[in-house]
This record gives structure tokens, sequence and C-alpha cells, in this order.
């Protein structure tokens, strides 16, 4: 019997190698665990170093990932939502889920999706130069020639394989920095014609639709945030666009996460309720595990925000909350997670030497069969 909710965790995919240019950021050549290999304590009752269970293994190893999904489906995480990158006219990080989820052999036990992180790639990965102004590496815009580009490739690389997640019978894709595509195309005219071509590709290729989800940052009660990005006006862009779905990819991005985590669902679910009022389409509730970025600093306390007391017990209070609003709301069951492995956020449901398996059980006790 199916699972009846879906439980979709975010994946960082840069727990690898296998990709050069990520050598520039992380030069030992295993990715990010770099930074979480030599994180250190910043101040006393900071709980770091952290330790994986599993090790530092390499996330673009089939071998490693039949492994994680093993563990994941067990606990009641159907779902994985990676992180896909443009840059330099060229993915970046894709070896995660081309190596490794798609050539697991037991990888049709879950689905899979596409947030495009289409931020601009910077200094902010490279743990050396945190002590210096943050500078742009690659840019993550793209002019629509280029847009075509990527979305005719993800139609057919990843659209086309059976577990690619799908609402409806439409594959779901995921905007991570909508403010960032419409600065690329020139304009919310330029951007809503981009997206209906993506919508008829989408269509050509055997779909019903395309299945558009927004990654929100800042409330959109208030649209606070996106100002601190560009100059788009989200009511404006809301009646050009449309989108079939929201969600977040961090509570960071609209509340204060530097304080206990028992204070933070309370706000969490008003904010899952404004946006299920404001937005005219449905909203899926994220939860978040945590935040701290500070294994990415070599310096003492690098971001001054630090969630407290997210423990598993919270985490599970949080989970039951998200499973309440889809009842109440009867919308698609489709809960968003942060995330699988976001180490140096300290936002991660993989087992670790402070909790253990907590994190993966906590989701098991709402979301697990019986």
């Amino acid at each position: 019997m199916a699972q009846k909710y879906d439980v979709a965790a975010y994946i960082w995919p840069a727990y690898t190698g296998d990709e050069p240019r990520a050598h520039i950021f992380w030069d030992k050549g295993i990715g990010e665990w770099q930074s979480v290999m030599t994180a250190e304590k910043k101040f006393p009752e900071h709980n770091w170093p952290r330790k994986p269970v599993w090790g530092y293994v390499n996330e673009a190893d089939p071998f490693v990932m039949e492994m994680e999904i093993e563990a994941a489906v067990s606990h009641g995480v159907n779902v994985f939502i990676y992180d896909w990158y443009w840059y330099d006219k060229r993915p970046f990080l894709e070896q995660c889920l081309d190596n490794g989820f798609l050539k697991a052999r037991n990888n049709k036990k879950m689905k899979f999706y596409l947030t495009w992180a289409n931020h601009d790639a910077t200094s902010f990965w490279d743990k050396r130069l945190t002590h210096e102004t943050e500078h742009c590496i690659w840019d993550g815009k793209v002019d629509r020639k280029e847009f075509e580009t990527v979305v005719n490739r993800i139609i057919d690389k990843y659209f086309s394989c059976e577990n690619y997640y799908k609402i409806d019978g439409c594959p779901v894709f995921n905007i991570h920095f909508f403010q960032n595509l419409v600065k690329g195309l020139g304009g919310l005219d330029a951007t809503a014609d981009a997206l209906g071509y993506f919508r008829e590709q989408t269509k050509k290729a055997g779909f019903p639709d395309l299945h558009l989800q927004l990654n929100l940052i800042g409330c959109t009660a208030d649209y606070m945030g996106f100002g601190l990005f560009c100059d788009v006006d989200m009511r404006e862009a809301f009646r050009k666009i449309r989108f079939d779905s929201a969600t977040h990819y961090q509570f960071l991005a609209f509340t204060n996460m530097d304080r206990d985590y028992a204070e933070v669902i309370p706000d969490a679910v008003k904010e899952w309720e404004a946006e299920e009022e404001s937005l005219g389409f449905p909203y899926f509730p994220q939860v978040s595990i945590g935040w701290d970025n500070n294994p990415r600093a070599n310096h003492n306390r690098f971001m001054p925000t630090i969630c407290k007391n997210n423990t598993p017990e919270n985490f599970e209070k949080a989970l039951t909350e998200a499973k309440n609003f889809i009842d109440r709301h009867n919308i698609h069951p489709l809960i968003t997670i942060n995330s699988w492995n976001e180490w140096t956020e300290t936002s991660y449901l993989q087992p670790d030497n402070l909790f253990g398996y907590g994190y993966l059980n906590a989701v098991k006790n709402v979301f697990g069969e019986d």
C-alpha cells in the first residue's frame, strides 16, 4: 500500500568529490565534507563538532545511495528534492543525482524532483575565504536562449524518469530564486512567456502539463524579504505567472531562528496558514530541522543565528503540525523537509553522533505506515 503522505527531503548535492569544478571551493576532493570535518566548537554551548554515523561517504556512489534510500524509505521519507544548479552554460553538482541516486539499484522505491537553485555561486562556500567580503564566482541568471536549453535538457533527462515526482501526472519543478529568474529573462512579461514555453514543451513530451512550484523567500502576506533580492512586485508576479503550488526551503526564510525551536513552531504554522490564504494556489508546509551555518567558517561565530533546542522531540512536534495542516486543508499530501543532508547549515535528517537516528525516527513516528 502506498504511503498516505509524500515526505520530501531536500538534498544538497555537494557531498561528493566527483565534480571537478567543486574543487575551487573544497580543494581536498571530498566536497563539502571538508567543511564538516574541520568544523569546531565556536563557543562553550555550541553543539559542534558533529560526525555522521555513516561516515564521510561519497553520495555520488550508487552503493552509498542504495543504503541511504533504504534508510529514507524505512523511516517515511519517500521523495528526494535535489538542489540543481546551472552555471556558466553547464550543470553543476549533478553527479550526486546522476551517478548516485539514478544508478542505485533500488531508486524506484522513492521519487525525486528538482529545485533549480538559480542563485549566484559565491565565495561563501569556500571556508578559507569566510573572513573576506563575499564575491560572485558564477552568475545564476540565464537569458531566454539559455533558459530554453536548460528546460529542454531537464524534460529530456529527468522528467522522462519513471520515478520523477508528479502531481496529477504533471512533473513537479521547483524554482528556488524566482526573482533571479525574472532578472535574467528581462522582466515579468518575459518570464511569463518563458514559463509558458516550459509548459508547452512539457506537454509536447507527453505530460498533461508542468506543475510549477514556487520556492518562497520571505512572507507573501507582506512580501518581506523580496526587496533584498530585486525590485519585483510579487503581487503583480502572481497575477502574471500561473504557479501551481509553493513551499519554502528553510524556516530562516520567514522567521527568526536565533531562538528556541519550540518558539519557532507556532510562527511556522502561522506562516503556512498565511500562505495558504493569500497565495491563490496550494501551499505545501515545509519543516526545517534547525539552523546553524557556523561550520562553514574558520573564525568565531561567523553567523550569529543559531537555533536552540532543536531536538528530535521538538522536530516531531513540528512534523505533527505539518501533517495536521495537510489534513485541515485537504490538499495534496506533500510535506517538504530541510533537509536530508545540509550538514553545514545544521539542518539534516541523516544520523549523527549527537542524536543518532533521532530525526529519522521522528519522521517515522509521524508519517510511517503501521
